[in-house]
């Protein structure tokens, strides 16, 4: 008698966590609007105004918009998760010359790191319909921040690599924002 009755606690605590998970998913694009719009200003808190003496070495990184463009929600979500990752990779190494504020920095870390877990939590990894397109669009992002890591690479990680970077990853958080308010 007593074993059932455990049994049947386990079984409400699953069924509980499992709704609680989905109830999460489906709010995914409001707390995702929250995370963006926390990310942007955590952005700005970071450093100070762009310098002026960073403005001659700007430089066009073209952002793959298109890869927030799929039909499915589902595949932009994927697609976001995919952003975070690599700026989130992005912003986890060789930070020494950004003489940005540290408090800040683990912040955005941080937020960027349980929106990606939350994500992969939320995102279904289905191999079906949406996998060449899925695919084709990694390999644009892929390439896209391989450009953006190969120029702080090229300026050794210098302030003015760092500062059009972070630039750049605003950017990329305003396309994902104008995207989320969409969904």
């Amino acid at each position: 008698i007593m074993t059932a009755f455990g049994l049947t606690q386990i079984g409400l605590i699953l069924l509980c966590t499992t709704t609680i998970s989905s109830l999460q998913c489906n709010h995914l694009p409001l707390q995702q609007q929250k995370v963006v719009k926390n990310s942007l200003q955590l952005l700005d808190k970071m450093g100070k105004k762009f310098p002026k003496q960073c403005l001659r070495e700007k430089m066009s990184f073209r952002f793959p918009e298109q890869v927030l463009k799929p039909r499915q929600k589902e595949a932009i979500k994927v697609a976001i998760e995919e952003i975070f990752q690599h700026i989130f990779y992005i912003f986890s190494k060789n930070l020494t010359l950004a003489a940005w504020d540290g408090k800040a920095l683990e912040q955005f870390q941080n937020g960027l790191y349980r929106q990606i877990e939350h994500l992969e939590a939320c995102v279904v990894k289905k191999q079906t319909h949406y996998f060449r397109s899925k695919e084709a669009n990694r390999l644009k992002l892929k390439k896209y921040f391989q450009k953006v890591d190969c120029f702080l690479q090229d300026k050794q990680h210098n302030l003015c690599s760092w500062e059009i970077s972070r630039a750049e990853m605003r950017r990329c958080l305003q396309l994902i924002d104008k995207v989320i308010r969409k969904l």
